[in-house]
């Protein structure tokens, strides 16, 4: 059975628990000056696009797509739910969050994340999606902990 993607459901419990549960091990694994994870309730800004994955009604992952003016946008809260971990599911969000970049007419597409062994599953999935290391952007402030990210579009 196939994955499918929902855009918004930031209001649905499944999803509010899963992004409870990213705040919580991010907050855990960071250093308390490079965790610059957003909480579910900022999800809902008006320039993230929010997107939940799911098969057969279950959420499997979610993650997000931030604009970041005409031309690029950022990869925001990419998180697996545990018991779908290894089934695809980053990979499906992750090309759609490209996918929709490519179709705003986006030239760069960013990401922050973190180089600790608890994210070197992440770090693969960018890796084999053509993303490369770059310095800080925005106002993410350079850190040893933090690896920046880009992809040309």
């Amino acid at each position: 059975m196939s994955i499918s993607i929902h855009t918004g459901e930031l209001g649905r419990p499944d999803v509010a628990a899963l992004l409870a549960l990213h705040v919580a091990a991010m907050q855990a694994q960071s250093p308390a000056d490079a965790c610059h994870v957003l909480p579910g309730a900022a999800l809902a800004h008006p320039s993230i696009t929010f997107y939940a994955a799911r098969r057969d009604g279950m959420l499997l992952g979610v993650g997000a797509l931030k604009a970041l003016g005409n031309d690029e946008g950022e990869v925001k809260s990419m998180r697996t739910a545990p018991e779908a971990v290894r089934q695809g599911a980053a990979r499906v969000l992750l090309k759609t969050i490209v996918g929709e970049a490519r179709s705003r007419g986006y030239k760069t597409l960013r990401l922050e994340t973190g180089r600790s062994p608890e994210f070197d599953a992440a770090n693969a999935l960018y890796d084999r999606a053509g993303f490369r290391e770059c310095g800080p952007f925005g106002d993410y402030p350079e850190s040893p902990f933090t690896r920046f990210m880009t992809l040309g579009l």
